[in-house]
């Protein structure tokens, strides 16, 4: 058993129309999915991902209007990697984030900015054989495009405490930096620690809630066992009906996820109008208008483009 690297990230926005904008505007990916929070229905859940919804390149939010900024801290994702295909791409990534009013850092096979609301993305240069994860924007050259998750960087003051659970779990070290690797038959993650600042974390806009990692539907169950070997104290599996998840913390904190790979979410609406309109699961349908009456329009860049 090996997960197939991350199956997504989730954070926080205090603002779904400036998140859409910049995240497919600026970054390229498609909204895959305008659906609600499941534990909380009077609230969007937004899906930006390739263009064909895969696990690998999924970017999730939360939104929760006028949240307050966040900070990254001990026990937090404070930093998304993604994976470029060149240092043509980071030349490209770097004028288009300039002239979109975001300043970046460049580094060595990297490119680290902020999004509006200071959620920390780095784009590196990175060459494996995983698919290129790719989604169409005419103002992005699909040479140039962002091609899925290479991996996360978290805070932790005591990185050695979540060593048992990651090798229950599969991770390998490796490399000069020390990052573990969760790879599987088709895809790799990173998961990487960093000395924690300061300032102690606040949940808000701008931070990561958790992440997944990918599981075959087959061997979800088991994983759910490999957690709890590894000293952890997962939630029963609960059905998200796009896939189906299991939650536990890590020993340094960071919320962890680990999500089925399907049924997808073409499961409710083709492939072609991924993300156009309002999904709601089926548990949650007979809240349509409810929820249609609380929740903002948004604005789709890609469709207005089409």
């Amino acid at each position: 058993m090996k997960l197939e690297g991350i199956h997504h990230i989730t954070a926080i926005t205090a603002d779904g129309q400036e998140n859409v904008d910049f995240y497919v505007g600026v970054l390229g990916l498609r909204l895959v999915k305008k659906t609600v929070n499941q534990d909380d229905p009077s609230v969007y859940h937004l899906f930006f991902a390739d263009e064909r919804g895969s696990a690998g390149a999924d970017l999730t939010f939360f939104e929760f209007p006028g949240a307050p900024e966040g900070r990254a801290g001990d026990g937090m994702v404070h930093q998304i990697g993604w994976r470029v295909a060149s240092e043509d791409a980071l030349d490209f990534w770097a004028g288009r984030l300039g002239d979109a009013g975001i300043d970046t850092l460049r580094g060595d096979g990297g490119l680290v900015f902020a999004d509006p609301e200071g959620l920390g993305h780095e784009l590196r240069v990175v060459q494996t054989p995983d698919e290129p994860l790719v989604a169409e924007h005419p103002e992005i050259p699909p040479e140039y495009a962002l091609r899925g998750f290479d991996g996360v960087r978290a805070y932790a003051g005591a990185p050695e405490r979540s060593e048992p659970l990651l090798e229950a779990l599969g991770f390998e070290r490796g490399g000069e930096s020390g990052e573990w690797e969760a790879r599987g038959e088709s895809r790799g993650g990173l998961l990487g620690y960093d000395a924690p600042p300061g300032e102690r974390g606040l949940g808000g806009a701008g931070t990561v809630h958790h992440v997944a990692w990918a599981s075959t539907i087959d061997e979800h169950e088991a994983w759910r066992g490999k957690a709890m070997e590894g000293g952890a104290h997962p939630t029963p599996v609960i059905d998200r009906f796009y896939f189906r998840s299991i939650y536990f913390r890590e020993p340094s904190g960071v919320l962890f996820e680990i999500a089925t790979l399907g049924p997808g979410f073409t499961v409710d609406e083709p492939l072609e109008t991924l993300g156009e309109k309002l999904s709601l699961p089926p548990a949650l349908g007979h809240l349509r208008e409810r929820v249609e009456a609380t929740v903002k329009p948004l604005r789709n860049p890609r469709q207005v483009r089409t």
